[in-house]
């Protein structure tokens, strides 16, 4: 049979008439770094959460052909191109972070651009010459007691690395008013898609909960619920994953996944647990308490939005932590009060 050659100046995957859609994914991803696993797209900008945007750089290729129903040869497209970028694996990377202009190992080398596809990337620059967070840590010595605060800075870092070796989730507690939740909104702000917002209540009772956390390194709870936990298991099989976890969407086969999201918990009191008198549970948890309120302190309501300003220098102090936490071997360092405070709500669910 004699084979049809496109016309001249029309792409290969086009014959005048019909969309050759394998064809077409075949020059797509020749041209673009994009590789499909674990239910996502990847690219050098990291996980793909809103699919629109390479279904308009698909669009911008086809609207050059006369054909009908663009909207539905896209849907297609994207479905074909989940078998042919499609990877049996793609594990996580615990000892680099990759930013928005490079790529920061552990040892404190920085590499520039962006010359593979990666499993995330924060929405910060490096800069190692960043001014000092001063507006940062001001806020934070009158929020926590000074030597609470080198806790909080290795949690932090920690919480940058796909990596659950320090095996803790962390809990700061107040009565109220303190501000303490405006640390949730410079941490959202600082790692971008890679949190989210959600419920340690939610993690513990809906088996589903895991499988929304997968490729997240930190769930922010800005309010977490004052009822003790029926269930802990959920919860410290998360604290506590170092691989594979089974994850279950509803409708569909439970698989395998990575899982490295950390937990962080904002609150007027202790977490606790109905059942659970294990010490299991209470040694996974680091308990900052927070400063009294004083009366004469007068609010700012876009602190949180300055702070903001001061990212890369937040994340240089991070890093900080991250480094002296991986030289102690992923050991926390905790003062006696934060020690305290989990003997407390120990004593207290006995």
């Amino acid at each position: 049979m004699k084979k049809n050659n496109p016309p001249d100046g029309v792409p290969v995957w086009f014959d005048g008439k019909n969309i050759n859609e394998a064809l077409f994914c075949e020059e797509f991803l020749q041209t673009h770094k994009i590789l499909f696993t674990n239910g996502a797209f990847f690219t050098p900008e990291g996980r793909v959460t809103d699919e629109l945007p390479l279904r308009g750089e698909i669009f911008e290729e086809l609207k050059c052909c006369a054909v009908s129903n663009i909207p539905r040869k896209i849907s297609n497209i994207v479905e074909l191109m989940k078998l042919a970028a499609l990877v049996e694996d793609f594990p996580p990377e615990p000892d680099r972070i990759h930013l928005s202009n490079g790529t920061l190992f552990l040892d404190g080398t920085f590499a520039k651009g962006k010359p593979k596809i990666v499993r995330n990337r924060f929405p910060v620059s490096y800069k190692s010459n960043a001014p000092k967070p001063v507006l940062w840590l001001q806020f934070l010595d009158g929020l926590l007691y000074p030597e609470d605060i080198p806790t909080l800075q290795e949690y932090i870092g920690y919480c940058l690395i796909p990596s659950n070796k320090g095996q803790r989730m962390m809990v700061i507690k107040g009565s109220g008013g303190e501000g303490k939740s405006q640390i949730g909104t410079v941490l959202s702000h600082l790692f971008g898609c890679n949190a989210k917002d959600g419920s340690v209540g939610k993690v513990s009772e809906n088996r589903f909960a895991h499988a929304d956390l997968e490729h997240i390194h930190l769930l922010i709870d800005d309010d977490m619920r004052m009822e003790a936990l029926r269930q802990t298991n959920y919860v410290k099989s998360l604290v506590t994953a170092q691989g594979r976890m089974d994850l279950e969407k509803k409708g569909r086969q439970s698989y395998q996944g990575w899982m490295f999201a950390r937990l962080l918990a904002f609150s007027n009191g202790d977490l606790q647990s109905l059942y659970d008198r294990s010490n299991g549970f209470y040694r996974r948890q680091l308990i900052l308490t927070t400063r009294e309120r004083q009366p004469d302190r007068v609010d700012d309501p876009d602190i949180a939005e300055k702070m903001c300003c001061e990212l890369e220098g937040i994340f240089l102090w991070a890093f900080e932590g991250l480094q002296r936490l991986v030289a102690n071997h992923f050991r926390f360092t905790e003062s006696t009060r934060a020690r305290s405070n989990r003997e407390t709500i120990k004593q207290d669910a006995n």
